[in-house]
Formats: C-alpha cells, sequence, structure tokens
C-alpha cells in the first residue's frame, strides 16, 4: 500500500519546499523511513535540491526531480517543446514507495498549473494517488484561493488531509488583521479538514 502526501499549493511562492523539507526533518528525526520527491520543477533544480538533502540523500537526486525545466514558467508556457511524461514520473514514485515507508511528493505550482495542452499538475497527482496537503500563505485573500483549491481537490477525487497556513515573511503585510482570523474561518468552513499554522509537528501527527 501507497504511503505518502502530495504537498500542493494555493499559489506558487507559498512556502511547499519550505514545508517539505522541515516534514521530512521532523518525519525523519522520529526514525521513520521517509523521502521526499519533487517530480517537475521549473527553473532549476533548487527545490528539489533541498527536497533531496533533506532526504538523507539516500536516493539518487535524479529519482527526487525526474523532470527539471531551466525555464520559470509553467511547463505548458515553456517556450520549446516540454513533453513531461507521467509514465516516467509515476515509475520513480512506485520505486521510491517500494523501498521506503512513506514519501513526500511535492507538486509545481498550484493545483491546476497546466503541464501541456491537455493536462494539469492535479492530473500528476491523480495519477499518483495520493492524499493532499495544502499549503498557503496566511495572508488576506487565502480564504478564497484555499476554499477554491479545496474544492477543486474534491472535484479530481482526491482527499485533502490538510491545510498548512505559512506565515508571510518578516515585515510583509505587518497590517493584515486577517492573519489573525484565517484559520478561524477556515475551520468553519471546511470543518472535517484540518487547518494548521506553520506547526510541522502538528502535522506529522496527522499522517499515519
Amino acid at each position: 500500500m501507497k504511503g505518502g502526501v502530495f504537498i500542493t499549493g494555493t499559489d506558487t511562492g507559498v512556502g511547499k519546499t519550505w514545508v517539505t523539507t522541515r516534514l521530512l526533518r521532523e518525519l525523519r528525526g522520529r526514525g521513520r523511513d521517509v523521502v521526499g520527491m519533487k517530480p517537475v520543477e521549473c527553473g532549476g533544480r533548487e527545490d528539489g535540491m533541498a527536497i533531496h538533502e533533506a532526504s538523507g540523500r539516500i536516493v539518487p537526486l535524479d529519482s527526487v526531480n525526474p523532470v527539471s525545466l531551466a525555464e520559470p514558467v509553467a511547463p505548458a508556457a515553456a517556450t520549446g517543446p516540454v513533453a513531461i511524461d507521467f509514465g516516467r514520473i509515476t515509475a520513480c514514485f512506485e520505486a521510491l514507495a517500494q523501498r521506503h515507508e512513506f514519501v513526500l511528493v511535492e507538486g509545481a505550482g498550484g493545483w491546476l498549473v497546466p503541464v501541456d495542452p491537455g493536462r494539469t499538475m492535479a492530473d500528476l497527482a491523480v495519477a499518483i494517488g495520493l492524499p493532499v496537503v495544502l499549503v498557503a500563505r496566511n495572508r488576506l485573500g487565502v480564504l478564497n484561493h484555499a476554499l477554491l483549491t479545496v474544492r477543486a481537490i474534491a472535484t479530481s477525487g482526491l482527499e485533502c488531509r490538510a491545510i498548512y497556513l505559512n506565515p508571510v515573511p518578516d515585515g510583509e503585510e505587518a497590517s493584515d488583521r486577517s492573519r489573525t482570523s484565517n484559520a478561524r474561518v477556515l475551520r468553519e468552513q471546511l470543518p472535517g479538514i484540518p487547518v494548521i499554522e506553520d506547526d510541522p509537528t502538528a502535522l506529522a501527527e496527522l499522517l499515519p
């Protein structure tokens, strides 16, 4: 049985890799056999390398990040032809899942980032078939973004296991009063989904 979660975001730059690497270190520090994967990365390989490092470098980088694209745009927006082979990606995932207890798979950008003219990152998540953790920034606007994404995850037939609210960077939007109420409102709107505020230990407790 596959063990793991697919980590997506309400947008790019919301801290998915930061959450993924912190969660890897938290779980591995508890003695869990956990590795990470960044199936598709655009604009270099920095995230894949960070996940590789947090996984203890016990699997090859090419297994952690099988598809690396140079341009920092969605795969479907690349200037040259880009072929994203879902078969290759899912084979890499299955190999990791067979050898390790748990796999954290981090998507690229948000849930519906176009991969090619007919597919999105959601289609890749469905192909892998794991429950989803949604990462968002705790700022004004997150309620709409999170509720839309949770609805899209459900439409894809997958379970949203948790919503993780990342803090905004120091000094950014210091006067944003929504940061004190966003978690409460999300819990009211989505009573079956845990909402976690910047606490990887609490997120780790939700994972089998």
